[in-house]
């Protein structure tokens, strides 16, 4: 399917509010007439991005590549893939999503049925972030499209060579009349926050979050965030010491470099067990990325120079400087810094301060492993929150006490792949949550239909209200079959 690439401001042509204005008007005019609501539709878009994805794996790769020097593994298991699968499940459960779904009636409407329609919200738009810039971007367009909306899709610039793919290959692959994509930077998504949607759907920082939702406010249209925090890991010394090394670098350097809102942001282990936790992870990143890892091909660069430079400044803190106990290596040339571990770093440090989202990471250490639970609950609640352990007590009680958008025990990451689970954060972690069917229920609304025949008309819910009537309208609405009973007898008069 064709479709004209709406260009960015650096282009041809600008991107201002008045094309955001025609943009949405058009894409208003498609929903009403009612393209985007017929299984028909929604599937063939789905089967869209499936082809798309499967067809351009390489160029999606390539892109990927040029943004951020992810490898190839990296790039089909954590975007082509996943995105594969979303689409896969979308497609097998579509029919069963769109089924109302039935919903008990109460006897104060006897005879009645009622039923739950989940109805598409209209025109969605989604901003996505640049650390996965296929798949973040893609996969709420999965449940958009699932649940019967037009989409504006607006690409994070940081990512340029894939948001350059997305508005080419969603142009070819998807129906321009209901489905978009905008790129751009602040201009171009200034314009269309400018917009009134029925649903905004943001992936980012905290920060930008809160634009977004003050945006938002103006036209009282509902948000999704996906944002992020400081997930931690807990390590108890009753673990698999090699696994859970092994899975904790997976989940911090073989995600992005660090580079991903879910990746372990700092450790808390007991000081007894630290050094032995060290020496592990020493010996382990030595065998993934080699004595020289800034010239390994399987750890990802660093996104941009305004990023390395921030994360540079959390490793010169005076507070943190003396703490690394591994890595520290960088090259600004190359925008790459080895894997990082500090020991031992105080907790008013800046790297406590704020989400780390790249390759370094610190350790705190306890007398008690249990005193780790409030260490995290006197913070932000973090997006994800780990633990390590074989102590059933403990993990009860980090799954019992610990605030967290998602948790993982034994494990990092992973929860992202398990579709019948939701994914989304609390409290400053963000707000809403998809994936699988969570998706198609974020971009749905349930509406509420209740139906009744003209039989069974009861003269009791009429004026003029008697005291008779008052009596067994409230034995009906306890539900109590003796009170109303009683109450029945008792309007003999009546």
């Amino acid at each position: 399917m064709g479709s004209e690439v709406v260009e960015k401001s650096g282009g041809k042509a600008s991107f201002d509010v008045g094309a955001a204005a025609e943009l949405v008007e058009g894409l208003r005019g498609a929903f009403a007439a009612g393209r985007t609501r017929s299984y028909h539709w929604r599937q063939s878009q789905l089967q869209g991005l499936l082809k798309m994805t499967e067809e351009h794996e390489q160029e999606i790769a390539d892109s990927l590549r040029a943004d951020l020097s992810k490898p190839e593994f990296e790039s089909f298991i954590y975007e082509a893939a996943m995105l594969k699968n979303s689409c896969r499940l979308a497609l097998k459960e579509l029919k069963r999503w769109m089924v109302p779904e039935k919903a008990k009636t109460s006897v104060t409407t006897f005879p009645s049925s009622a039923e739950i329609l989940s109805e598409p919200l209209g025109v969605v738009l989604i901003i996505s972030a640049w650390n996965y810039p296929y798949y973040l971007s893609l996969d709420p367009v999965v449940g958009a499209i699932a649940a019967g909306n037009a989409v504006v899709l607006k690409p994070s610039e940081v990512a340029p060579a894939t948001s350059s793919l997305l508005a080419k290959l969603v142009g070819e692959y998807l129906d321009a009349t209901c489905v978009r994509v905008v790129e751009g930077a602040v201009p171009e998504t200034s314009a269309l926050l400018e917009q009134k949607w029925d649903k905004i759907f943001y992936t980012g920082n905290g920060r930008v979050g809160r634009i977004i939702m003050a945006a938002a406010a103006k036209h009282l249209t509902p948000v999704v965030l996906e944002l992020g925090g400081k997930s931690p890991a807990v390590v108890d010394s009753d673990t698999d010491l090699k696994v859970s090394c092994r899975r904790i670098i997976v989940g911090k350097w073989g995600c992005n470099n660090g580079q991903a809102c879910v990746s372990p942001d700092y450790i808390i282990t007991t000081k007894d067990y630290a050094p032995k936790l060290v020496d592990a992870f020493k010996h382990e990143l030595e065998k993934f990325y080699g004595k020289n890892p800034l010239g390994s091909k399987d750890l990802s660069r660093i996104v941009n120079s305004n990023h390395f430079s921030r994360l540079s400044k959390l490793l010169d803190d005076d507070k943190v400087s003396g703490k690394v106990v591994h890595g520290g290596q960088r090259d600004e040339s190359e925008l790459r810094i080895e894997p990082t571990i500090l020991l031992d770093v105080p907790r008013d440090s800046l790297i406590m301060e704020e989400e780390i989202f790249g390759p370094l990471l610190p350790i705190l250490t306890v007398t008690k492993i249990e005193e780790s639970f409030d260490i995290i609950n006197s913070g932000t609640k973090p997006l994800a929150a780990y633990l390590f352990t074989n102590d059933k007590k403990l993990k009860e009680k980090f799954v019992t006490c610990v605030m967290a958008g998602g948790m993982v025990v034994n494990d990092t990451t992973v929860h992202l792949a398990v579709p019948t689970v939701p994914f989304g954060g609390v409290g400053e972690s963000g707000m809403g949550a998809y994936h699988g069917k969570f998706s198609f229920d974020a971009f749905s609304h349930k509406k509420a239909v209740v139906y009744r025949s003209f039989m069974g008309d009861a003269a009791l819910r009429y004026p003029p209200y008697t005291s008779l009537k008052l009596r067994l309208m409230r034995a009906l609405i306890t539900g109590r079959l003796f009170t109303i009973l009683g109450a029945i007898f008792g309007l003999s008069s009546d």
